[in-house]
């Protein structure tokens, strides 16, 4: 007989809601049968109990028969074929209605018992394992939504191997009791052909016994239809044993393979994750906003379709759109203390969606499959092979990288305590969950604007967590904050003057130094190899920082402490670009200050992300170096001005010293006249005497004239 469709039992582990919609049609076709089957049970009976009424029930069984075309089974592989000797069956029974006569133990033996048989015990059968598998799912879904909401700061471990253990349970029970609910419900599809067939053809058997094969109707053509549906029902018989065989291996295979699944969180060194994925799909809790600070997670069935994602709920016949992902960005998050949280966040940066995978495995491998299809990976000719080939040349460009301290010690503050020492690994201030890689670009045809074998730093460092913690150890005090908006209570900042401060949110991709500082294009590489190595070493932790745009700087804040982690002087920043198709991205090209390579200044470039804001940071960077600039001529003319009027100054100083000493002569000269002439006299002809206090002055003045003409 031609084959019949089945439910896979394969896919009973995965539980996705396609199986489920197949499941249910198999359900409805149970449920069909069920009642078809009755009504066949109904007519065979209204044969055994009435035998005056032998007559009518056999032609009612024959029209029931007859009806069979007119049914509408959802699995109807073989429906022309049942069809058609049905349709015969019922020809021969109307015909042979007028002359029956009821055997009741023949008609017992032969024909109730088959369909009794169905009934009582396939059917019910189903029923039961229909309940067992309805309850080991509600049993499971509970488990798991217990295991989601496990917390990872206040982790209790015997709470956890609690719930791990009732997952596992639980999970085991569904499977196990869905592979067998499946294996009677493929079953049935061959026990329905022999409940239909043997107990008609035992009707026939009695009825051709009864009339000792002499009744006209009774035909040698007869017998032998009758003789190949009874070959017809050993085959069928003799396939479906066939079938079950293999579907009680299918089953004890799967078994023993999906031992490891059971576990919610299975170990990646047995399970390993796989990077090269293209199209994913399985359960995510997907988070809900309910109101302003609260919000639910919903379990749903994700999958992606070319450069989409997808989700379906159980009892869906078809899947919904939720975002396209083609150029998208997806980074990992902490969300309401729940573990293996990631954001997907659409191009244009309009939509984001926050999702929670069940296990380490799957969340790496729904982040790398993002990325994967963000860079459209999937529009290739063999995408797998592209994506393997992609992770597998970035990871033989792995090597080592020095200290971040090393990058930025031109820039950090002179350090007042401790002298400083190297830092040999380097964490990312957001958790300790953060990786530091350093990546060396391979020697490409850009040599010329990116420096071949230099590493990406991917995260910062703050200074004052080296520098300045033990300083503030001895003197007692903490680290100084820095505002934002240039108040400050105790001493001024160098930037509290500044007419310009603009404040921003970024985030720190990372940096590289390069070659060249005159073309964007230096910019757009950087971006290009940073956002490549972070996604194929799946670094997606950011570190978020305040950017303080002033007239004299660009500063990373940290927005809990306010502390600055970094300053970038405004002169050195020579380059500064946003992204070509993603906005979000911007970056810049810095000078260190003291540092040469083959006469040439070191240059590094910092690439950042921003919530849509990449051209607002330029054109406020572009704004402030303007402002410089012109504080800058300003100065110059006010220094110029300066110096003149002191020139101003020290000529009209030297002009009045002259006058002074032209003074200073004509007294003299007046003084040595006046003592040049003859002392006066009396009137009675003595000599005007001088008291001593008066000749001493006399004599005084007298003498520093003296010595004044001298000189």
């Amino acid at each position: 007989m031609p084959g019949i469709d089945k439910l896979p039992i394969e896919e009973t582990l995965e539980d996705s809601p396609q199986t489920r919609s197949l499941l249910g049609v198999f359900e409805e076709d149970a449920a069909a049968i069920s009642n078809y089957t009755h009504q066949l049970y109904q007519a065979m009976e209204r044969i055994y109990n009435a035998q005056n009424e032998l007559s009518a029930a056999t032609h009612l069984t024959s029209k029931i028969l007859k009806e069979y075309e007119k049914q509408r089974f959802p699995l109807g592989g073989d429906d022309e074929v049942m069809s058609s000797t049905l349709q015969q069956f019922a020809k021969v029974i109307d015909e042979l209605s007028s002359c029956h006569a009821v055997l009741s133990t023949q008609l017992a033996d032969a024909m109730m018992f088959p369909v009794t048989q169905f009934q009582e015990r396939e059917l019910k059968e189903i029923l039961t394992l229909k309940e067992v598998f309805q309850i080991s799912s509600n049993d499971h879904d509970a488990a798991i939504n217990r295991y989601a909401r496990l917390s990872k700061r206040r982790e209790n471990e015997k709470v956890k191997l609690e719930v791990i253990e009732d997952v596992y349970t639980s999970r085991k029970k569904q499977h196990q009791t869905m592979m067998h609910y499946f294996c009677s419900l493929n079953t049935l599809q061959y026990k329905k052909k022999i409940a239909l067939l043997e107990p008609l053809l035992g009707y026939m058997q009695a009825q051709i016994s009864f009339f000792k094969m002499g009744s006209e109707n009774l035909t040698e053509q007869l017998e032998e239809f009758l003789t190949n549906i009874g070959t017809s029902v050993q085959n069928v018989r003799k396939e479906m044993d066939s079938e079950i065989e293999n579907m009680q291996q299918t089953i004890q295979d799967l078994e023993m393979a999906a031992n490891l699944l059971y576990v919610p969180d299975p170990d990646t060194a047995k399970v390993p994750v796989n990077r090269n994925l293209t199209r994913k799909a399985g359960y995510l809790n997907t988070r809900n906003k309910t109101g302003l600070v609260s919000s639910t997670w919903d379990r749903l069935y994700y999958f992606t379709q070319g450069g989409i994602l997808m989700s379906q709920a159980r009892g869906h016949v078809a899947g919904g759109l939720v975002m396209d992902i083609d150029n998208c960005s997806v980074m990992a998050v902490d969300c309401e203390d729940r573990r293996y949280c990631f954001q997907i966040s659409s191009f244009d940066g309009k939509k984001s969606v926050i999702l929670q995978a069940e296990s380490k495995k799957d969340y790496e491998e729904w982040i790398t499959t993002i990325n994967n299809i963000s860079k459209r990976i999937y529009l290739s000719e063999n995408p797998e092979e592209v994506a393997a080939r992609v992770n597998q040349s970035a990871l033989e460009a792995v090597t080592p990288s020095p200290s971040f301290q090393q990058r930025h010690e031109s820039m950090r503050p002179p350090s007042r305590g401790k002298p400083r020492t190297s830092v040999s690994s380097i964490s990312s201030s957001t958790g300790p969950e953060s990786p530091v890689l350093s990546v060396p670009l391979s020697s490409m045809s850009l040599d010329s604007i990116v420096t071949p074998e230099t590493p990406i730093q991917f995260d910062i460092i703050s200074p004052v967590s080296e520098e300045f913690a033990g300083q503030a150890k001895l003197s007692g005090q903490p680290g100084r904050r820095t505002n934002p908006f240039g108040e400050s209570s105790g001493t001024v900042s160098d930037s509290e003057d500044s007419i310009l401060h603009q404040l921003f949110i970024v985030r720190f991709l990372g940096s590289i130094e390069v070659k060249s500082d005159e073309s964007p294009d230096v910019i757009y590489e950087t971006m290009r190899q940073i956002l490549a190595a972070r996604a194929i070493h799946n670094i997606f932790r950011m570190t978020e920082s305040h950017l303080l745009v002033t007239c004299d700087s660009l500063k990373l804040i940290d927005p809990q402490t306010q502390v600055t982690r970094l300053r970038f002087p405004l002169h050195s920043v020579v380059l500064y670009a946003t992204h070509q198709e993603n906005k979000r991205l911007f970056g810049f090209v810095l000078h260190i200050a003291g540092g040469k390579v083959e006469g040439r200044p070191v240059s590094v470039c910092y690439v950042f992300e921003s919530n849509n804001e990449g051209e607002k940071i330029c054109d406020s960077v572009g704004l402030a170096k303007q402002i410089a600039l012109h504080a800058e001529m300003d100065r110059k003319t006010s220094e110029k001005q300066k110096e003149v009027d002191k020139e101003k100054e020290r000529q009209q100083k030297e002009l009045n010293k002259q006058k002074q000493i032209e003074k200073d002569l004509e007294e003299q000269s007046r003084l040595i006249a006046a003592s040049s002439r003859p002392n006066p006299s009396s009137g009675d002809g003595q000599f005007l005497v001088l008291t001593s206090s008066q000749t001493e002055d006399e004599v005084g003045v007298d003498g520093k004239k003296k010595i004044d003409s001298e000189a």
